[in-house]
């Protein structure tokens, strides 16, 4: 399994500003290892936001991370009053995580037409198309953000396909048809967690994404499997948890979400798609993860198969 987080006060144990426990960043990742998670991304999502996730990257060999601006923060490239100046120390960044070989995606980028509030259309735009030249220039693929903004993303994807290096749209909540556009896309993966489980809808949608164009994630400490939500029903692992007051560091927070629960996603999408073989999809969207994140690991693996022998099945 594969889990993408964010970097984020909640795991330092600040909520809405106010300290409410002790940083627990290691009871998180004990927990992740323990339930079977082999690795995390780290999402950033500014250019100060994706330095400290490549910062936790660096503290184990399981953590790697994007570098990019979130479409609600594209607003920092104008505000740091050279818009250019900007675009070279995130390009600076990528180059330096990727030498550490921890910065594996362009990300999280996109548009949001939920939050204009934060950041409007144009600018959103602007900034999303300039991040694929960030993406051709290091040649990694993409990790993407949208939300209610289906027909510009795909615009924007289309006219940028002869440089887009493949790519996920993560914690999709779209319809039928935004799915069956990402889809047309030979390199797009759709990624799933919490927030795109919570109603019935949702699930037909799911149900409709192949295996193997799929990837699953928690988007934690945000997108967490909820009682109310649609997909509930089809949760089998739980994890004692606590309120954050009343914080004991062998339980999870209640409302916080974390790597080890990306187990709950798996269980909601082989539920609504009826798969019984639960551990064989598992593979799968492992198998999907590591394609595009991480290449040179499935060559080695394949050499390593040829060199004892061993019959090497081409997906």
């Amino acid at each position: 399994m594969s889990g993408t987080g964010d970097a984020h006060g909640m795991f330092k144990g600040i909520y809405h500003g106010k300290q409410c426990h002790a940083a627990d960043i290691p009871a998180v990742l004990s927990r992740a290892w323990a339930a079977g998670v082999d690795r995390i991304i780290v999402t950033g999502g500014s250019l100060k936001e994706s330095r400290e996730a490549l910062e936790i990257a660096e503290t184990d060999g399981r953590l790697f991370c994007t570098v990019g601006v979130h479409p609600t923060r594209c607003g920092e490239f104008e505000e740091s009053g050279d818009p250019e100046g900007h675009f070279q120390a995130l390009l600076a960044l990528a180059k330096e995580g990727i030498a550490k070989g921890k910065v594996v995606a362009v990300g999280e980028c996109g548009l949001d037409y939920d939050r204009l509030h934060f950041c409007p259309s144009d600018i959103q735009k602007k900034y999303f198309r300039k991040q694929f030249e960030l993406a051709e220039a290091v040649k990694l693929p993409m990790f993407l953000h949208m939300r209610a903004a289906g027909e510009d993303l795909c615009e924007i994807v289309s006219e940028n396909l002869y440089r887009f290096p493949g790519g996920v749209t993560h914690s999709f909540t779209g319809t039928a048809e935004d799915r069956d556009k990402l889809l047309s896309f030979d390199k797009m993966f759709i990624g799933i967690n919490g927030c795109s489980l919570k109603t019935s809808e949702n699930l037909e949608v799911v149900q409709g994404i192949p295996a193997e164009r799929m990837m699953i994630e928690t988007d934690s400490p945000y997108c967490d499997i909820k009682n109310t939500h649609a997909g509930i029903k089809f949760v089998k692992s739980v994890w004692p948890s606590k309120k954050k007051e009343k914080y004991e560091p062998d339980s999870t927070v209640k409302g916080r979400n974390e790597p080890c629960l990306v187990r709950q996603v798996l269980e909601v999408v082989a539920g609504c798609k009826g798969i019984a073989d639960i551990e064989s999809l598992s593979k799968t969207l492992y198998h999907n993860t590591c394609r595009l994140f991480f290449p040179h690991d499935l060559d080695a693996s394949a050499d390593a198969q040829l060199e004892s022998g061993t019959a090497v099945q081409n997906s």
